[in-house]
């Protein structure tokens, strides 16, 4: 097989959840551009329809938009058996759907917390587990769980607890789903970026010593670009990375090297 051929995505069917803009956004489009028809699914945007078919026509592939709120394990089965129904199957499976809430612990709503981890948590298993018994009973599949830098490491000077501690099980659930399906077939993997530009950190980085922090914390000295995910993303959703399993790859400007 040829280079090339191992990162073709051509014939593969994929889902990216959170999927409406962002970082979710630019990978459903390299997935596509790679030759995957995409699912996006979404929970805010219902011009996530007319985003589906721009990148459908940009890149002649299928592009469909699912809407489901991550904190309804009904509305989020609901929605990927309708995907299945329309797709046939899926190949591959992008767990990127997630928020952001911050504040000191010692006064941290307990409400939010729950919030957070039954998005961050709860819903990503919710996908993980409907997507991975359909996968394990086609024999292949390629789970892909947006992680963080934050479920490794406790970054200053923000207080992001409940945050941080959600993205640590997506550590752990993803070393724990990779060995349980090694041996059939399912690969899983985290991506784990760094301080990247998106929507989610757009009222953070308005604190100007804050963004100044994370540049001076980060090596290459800047934040990621939106599209600095795509190739890894493209990596381990293709044959390319047919021998990983249970990795978690850090895009983040070397800020964890540190």
């Amino acid at each position: 097989m040829t280079v090339s051929n191992m990162f073709s995505l051509a014939g593969k069917k994929a889902v990216v959840t959170g999927g409406s803009r962002g970082l979710g956004l630019e990978m459903a489009k390299a997935l596509a551009e790679a030759g995957a028809d995409v699912a996006i699914m979404y929970v805010t945007s219902d011009k996530t329809h007319d985003t589906a078919a721009q990148v459908a026509k940009e890149f002649g592939v299928v592009c469909k938009a699912y809407k489901a709120d991550m904190c309804d394990s009904e509305q989020v089965t609901a929605a990927l058996e309708q995907i299945f129904q329309d797709f046939g199957q899926v190949d591959v499976f992008v767990a990127n759907a997630g928020i952001l809430l911050g504040g000191d612990s010692e006064t941290f709503d307990m409400n939010d917390w729950k919030r957070v981890f039954d998005v961050n948590v709860h819903g990503v298993f919710t996908c993980v587990q409907f997507a991975g018994a359909r996968m394990l009973k086609q024999g292949k599949g390629s789970i892909i769980l947006l992680s963080s830098i934050c479920g490794m490491i406790a970054p200053r000077p923000q207080n992001h607890c409940v945050y941080n501690t959600s993205k640590g099980a997506l550590n752990m659930m993803t070393k724990c789903l990779a060995q349980e399906w090694a041996t059939r077939g399912v690969r899983v993997n985290s991506i784990n970026p760094g301080y990247m530009v998106t929507d989610m950190l757009e009222d953070i980085t308005k604190d100007a010593s804050i963004k100044a922090k994370w540049e001076e914390y980060t090596p290459m000295g800047r934040l990621g670009r939106v599209d600095e995910l795509n190739g890894t993303v493209v990596y381990l959703a293709s044959d390319a990375s047919s021998y990983v399993t249970g990795a978690q790859i850090y895009v983040d400007g070397g800020y964890t090297s540190v």
